[in-house]
């Protein structure tokens, strides 16, 4: 399925946290592999800030009003938060953890990277679709303005 061009830039964020979620959810109970996965994560995760920023303050505010007459948004809209909120709270444990000294388990690794992966899943399956049925031009372009711009391409020309 082509993806509004505007959404792109997120798609391709999330390119790579498949790539990484689909391998941790494999993790070993073997020391350095779960600290390869772990510091993969970590880098990954503490790179999108910007990221959730985008879907939680602007493509969900554009789509919030259609909450009310469509029920898949409104439902989407939940998912979104609940899987922003579990994601984070997952991954803020660990670094905590991490920072306490504590070891990192295998399946606190597996059960971080079952979630990034669901959730990736879930925004390229539901949420963007929806995104696109339901939002304008001028309202997805205003996603892409917001977008990082290390993951725009010039050859889009916008």
């Amino acid at each position: 399925m082509k993806r509004a061009h505007q959404l792109q830039p997120l798609s391709r964020e999330h390119h790579l946290g498949l790539n990484l979620s689909r391998h941790a959810k494999n993790c070993s109970d073997a020391p350095d592999d779960i600290l390869q996965h772990w510091q993969a994560l970590e880098t990954y995760l503490s790179a999108m800030t910007a990221h959730f920023a985008v879907e939680d303050n602007v493509l969900a505010k554009l789509l919030s009003p259609y909450q009310d007459d469509v029920p898949k948004v409104k439902s989407a809209l939940a998912t979104l938060n609940q899987h922003h909120k579990e994601l984070d709270s997952l991954f803020t444990a660990l670094q905590a953890a991490q920072n306490k000294g504590d070891l990192i388990q295998a399946a606190q690794v597996r059960q971080l990277a079952e979630r990034l992966y669901d959730h990736i899943r879930f925004e390229e399956r539901e949420l963007f679709p929806l995104a696109e049925q339901h939002l304008n031009e001028s309202q997805l372009t205003a996603i892409y303005d917001a977008s990082d711009d290390n993951v725009k391409r010039f050859s889009e020309g916008r």
